[in-house]
């Protein structure tokens, strides 16, 4: 009996793991970049470690809430997607009360990390709070919810400035526009993996609303987006190291070009999947800018 019952218990362990994405962590990585790029930009590269560690952990939570309440929303559209057809909520092992739970309890733990920052950070967490949950509905209505996604994974910006400084300088809108350009561009290279699914299903995506442009639209969403970090490091009178880590961005989206431009599955995932790297040097460049 009690190695049935472990059995049953190892197994909807890794059940909620892979609902919660922890085992595929790019998720966490895309959502982590730009938050510390606030923190060590609204720090002036010394941002306090208390913070820094409330937000990577609030990070990590909330990217496995947001997972849930994704896979909730288009449980009736992911047995027909060849990618997402083996997501626990599909096959059964994770029944929708159990998910609902689990994605109310890792929102509180999150909400209660938030409480140890300041007043605007909390009013702030609330509008996080509804991105998430409304993010999956709009790949029923809108043309591009990458753009969307760009905004949601993108609120750490303001919230990190919000935390250090206690207010939201210009400079954190401007980030978060660049978050929304780089969004579109790396799940529009993801989102080229999926086309046809998405079509047979009627879910929409940037790369069916690009059509035969996908591969130019992300080119210009990833110019867009080094260009706007560009502005930041003029208006903040950032050092050299910060631009030369922008420009090794710029080569980053090079071989991203390599790879989407054919439009075959494997390397545009691949393309999805670097971006972690580009997020990394960006950070690197800043760290460099005010260590060096």
């Amino acid at each position: 009996m009690s190695v049935q019952l472990h059995t049953n218990w190892r197994r909807k362990m890794n059940a909620y793991i892979r609902l919660t994405r922890l085992d595929k962590p790019i998720g966490i990585l895309l959502l982590l970049w730009p938050t510390l790029w606030a923190l060590w930009i609204a720090g002036q590269g010394r941002p306090d470690w208390l913070v820094v560690l409330v937000f990577i952990a609030g990070t990590v939570l909330m990217r496995s809430a947001g997972c849930v309440m994704n896979d909730l929303a288009d449980r009736d559209f992911d047995g027909h997607v060849e990618r997402t057809h083996l997501r626990p909520l599909v096959t059964g092992e994770v029944n929708v009360k159990e998910a609902i739970t689990l994605a109310v309890i890792l929102s509180l733990v999150a909400f209660g990390l938030v409480l140890l920052l300041n007043g605007l950070v909390i009013v702030l967490s609330f509008a996080a709070l509804f991105l998430a949950i409304t993010y999956p509905l709009t790949k029923r209505f809108l043309s591009i919810p990458q753009a969307y996604l760009g905004i949601a994974f993108g609120f750490g910006i303001p919230m990190a400035f919000a935390a250090l400084t206690g207010e939201i300088a210009t400079e954190a809108w401007i980030m978060l526009l660049a978050n929304v350009f780089w969004a579109v561009a790396y799940d529009t290279e993801y989102a080229m993996v999926d086309r046809e699914d998405d079509l047979k299903i009627g879910i929409r995506s940037s790369a069916i609303f690009f059509g035969r442009y996908d591969v130019l639209a992300v080119m210009v969403c990833y110019l867009a987006f080094l260009g706007l970090m560009a502005w930041v490091g003029f208006r903040l009178y950032l050092s050299w190291p910060y631009y030369a880590g922008l420009l090794v961005a710029v080569t980053i989206a090079g071989y991203h070009y390599s790879l989407i431009r054919d439009r075959q599955g494997g390397p545009c995932f691949k393309a999805f999947l670097h971006n972690n790297w580009l997020g990394a040097v960006v950070f690197l460049g800043l760290l460099s800018a005010a260590y060096l």
